[in-house]
């Protein structure tokens, strides 16, 4: 039995709609305290102008750590190291027309090169900037707060290192 498989923009469109999108997010720290956040453009599906912590959805026959691997070198230009997987989460949110998603998260932690960043996206996201714990932007994506509680004792110890 063939199997027909959909093209990117449509399979885009109906992912976390039509059937739970899977996406690794990537909390992307220097080694020294600080981490990156992208600023969603006006090209984003949803939550347009609110920093992130940047992510990507799960390609098909791809495994979820070189997913990774794959979206920071796409968004960032930049190579992962030092990942740890700190957990998942079961985010249900609406879309701004009423649509209800339902998205399972991979939520990662990678440390990356300073130096190799850059806003590789600029279709995707306005901005990328450095932040700490104590000097996070606004506005914020509605997952930050549920990541950052969920995750606040490992990310501390991680960034305190």
């Amino acid at each position: 039995m063939s199997v027909q498989k959909l093209d990117s923009e449509t399979l885009r469109k109906h992912k976390g709609v039509s059937f739970t999108g899977v996406g690794t997010v990537f909390f992307c720290h220097d080694g020294h305290g600080n981490f990156l956040m992208s600023k969603r453009s006006k090209n984003t599906r949803d939550e347009q102008g609110k920093w992130e912590i940047a992510g990507g959805g799960l390609k098909w026959g791809v495994a979820a750590e070189d997913n990774l691997r794959r979206e920071i070198k796409e968004e960032y230009n930049a190579d992962a190291k030092n990942i740890i997987f700190m957990g998942y989460r079961d985010v249900f949110r609406e879309l701004e027309d009423g649509t209800p998603t339902h998205w399972l998260i991979l939520d990662f932690v990678a440390e990356v090169d300073r130096a190799q960043v850059i806003r590789n996206e600029p279709d995707m996201s306005d901005a990328v900037d450095w932040f700490t714990l104590d000097t996070q932007p606004s506005p914020v994506h509605s997952q930050h707060s549920t990541l950052m509680q969920k995750y606040h004792d490992q990310l501390v110890e991680i960034l305190s290192r």
